[in-house]
């Protein structure tokens, strides 16, 4: 992995963190009870914004055609996975290992 990579990915992981720790303090609950549901807000956001001739793109050129009359080559759909997208998938299955252990009983309930 290069150097720029995992800077990237190490970024991504602090505003990652940091985002979870602020909505986890405004709500009143730890850490790793949002955890697993901000990793998934995410992952599915990255996951979105670094792909490319999706449903959206579809949707877009379709109005461009049907107002200019003009009809678009369609883009094939295409994921580009980076850094920040796996540091967010890495953070959403950590997320996943705490949920599981906190629904399972083997973290217990924070104690007021």
């Amino acid at each position: 992995m290069r150097r720029k990579h995992f800077i990237m990915m190490v970024i991504a992981w602090i505003v990652e963190i940091a985002l979870t720790y602020w909505i986890a303090t405004m709500f009143s609950v730890r850490f790793i009870e949002v955890m697993f549901f901000t990793g998934i807000a995410f992952t599915l956001g990255t996951f979105y914004f670094s792909s490319s001739g999706g449903a959206m793109s579809r949707l877009y050129a379709s109005q461009v055609s049907a107002q200019t009359g003009i009809i678009h080559e369609r883009e094939r759909f295409q994921v580009k996975l980076g850094p920040i997208f796996k540091a967010s998938f890495i953070f959403f299955l950590i997320g996943l290992v705490f949920f599981i252990l906190l629904v399972t009983g083997i973290i217990p309930p924070q104690s007021m």
